[in-house]
């Protein structure tokens, strides 16, 4: 076992961590702490007892729950609380740790299978992640074993230091859990569909030219609308479409489209005194219906423009979207 063969495991370690944690950065530390024991310990893993992949999807488990001992339940803004109104501010922003946080697909996805991307994009989701969340860490982590990336009941167990019934006793509670918290329902993301790609264009028309009838239409009549880190939600196309197309905050926005969690999502740039349009927050959407359903900004992830293959500025005043 060389270091090569651990680096190939880093997708799918990184998927397997981000769904127990919910967080993009304690997920990287997981796997890079992973990844270091894995390294450390190579003349212990034994070929003859199990497959490369369940040896050091034992350590990234162990690893996971360690940090998870001591962590609270993340959560999406729409599952911590009723509706606020958009006359109200946003109050204070809550600790980072509350709220589950975006990934690109590209760090939890493996694309070069297509049909294991298409079958994993609803595991990886806002709604997913944070059902998740309400199972305990062992119960997380037999679900998405079993349920998720396919161990066997006999891996599963050699992966949790247990037994085979203990696992499949493990699996049918987590699962009751998890129906019990099984979010909405949402149309699976295919960036080829032609009536998808239309639905995005034409709300990033309607959003930068503050088209708020636009926005109505493109919308469910219960759409949901929130920005984490703040406890600031929204409920309604109406009153979503109303609060954008009237914010002086959005003027000269742009909104370049990219891939979160599974999903479409954008970039939202806004502009400086110099002209240059500058990253402010990545925003995740969810179709259902063929219509939007679910729309999350969140704010302070400027940063992470680059993880999502967003470019560092906008010069083009076309007003065209632009894909990346």
């Amino acid at each position: 076992m060389g270091i090569e063969e651990l680096e190939a495991l880093r997708v799918p370690l990184t998927g397997y961590c981000y769904r127990l944690l919910g967080s993009s950065a304690d997920a990287d530390d997981a796997v890079q702490e992973t990844l270091i024991r894995a390294s450390s310990r190579r003349d212990q893993y034994d070929p003859g007892r199990a497959r490369l992949s369940t040896w050091v999807h034992r350590i990234a488990t162990n690893v996971c729950i360690d940090m998870l001992r001591a962590a609270k339940r993340r959560a999406l803004v729409m599952d911590a609380g009723p509706a606020t109104s958009e006359n109200f501010g946003l109050g204070a922003p809550l600790p980072p740790e509350v709220w589950v946080e975006p990934m690109p697909d590209s760090r939890v996805l493996d694309v070069q299978n297509p049909g294991d991307v298409v079958l994993e994009r609803e595991s990886v989701r806002l709604a997913f992640i944070a059902a998740l969340q309400h199972l305990a860490p062992r119960q997380r982590a037999v679900l998405v074993l079993r349920d998720v990336l396919v161990f066997s009941a006999r891996e599963t167990a050699e992966i949790l230091g247990t037994t085979v019934p203990a696992v499949n006793s493990a699996l049918q509670r987590a699962r009751a859990a998890l129906e019990a918290n099984r979010p909405d329902p949402f149309d699976l993301y295919d960036p080829e569909d032609a009536g998808q790609r239309d639905l995005l264009r034409r709300y990033v028309a309607a959003f930068e030219s503050h088209d708020i009838a636009g926005l109505t239409a493109l919308m469910r009549e219960d759409a949901v609308a929130s920005m984490p880190p703040f406890q600031w939600r929204l409920d309604g196309a109406r009153e979503i479409a109303a609060a954008a197309g009237s914010s002086d905050s959005c003027a000269g926005a742009r909104l370049v489209l990219c891939r979160i969690n599974g999903a479409p999502g954008f970039g939202q740039y806004r502009p400086g005194d110099d002209g240059v349009l500058r990253p402010f927050a990545l925003v995740s959407v969810d179709i259902r219906d063929g219509l939007l359903t679910q729309l999350v900004t969140f704010l302070g992830t400027q940063h992470r423009f680059a993880e999502f293959g967003l470019p560092e500025f906008l010069r083009d005043e076309s007003g065209s979207p632009c894909e990346r």
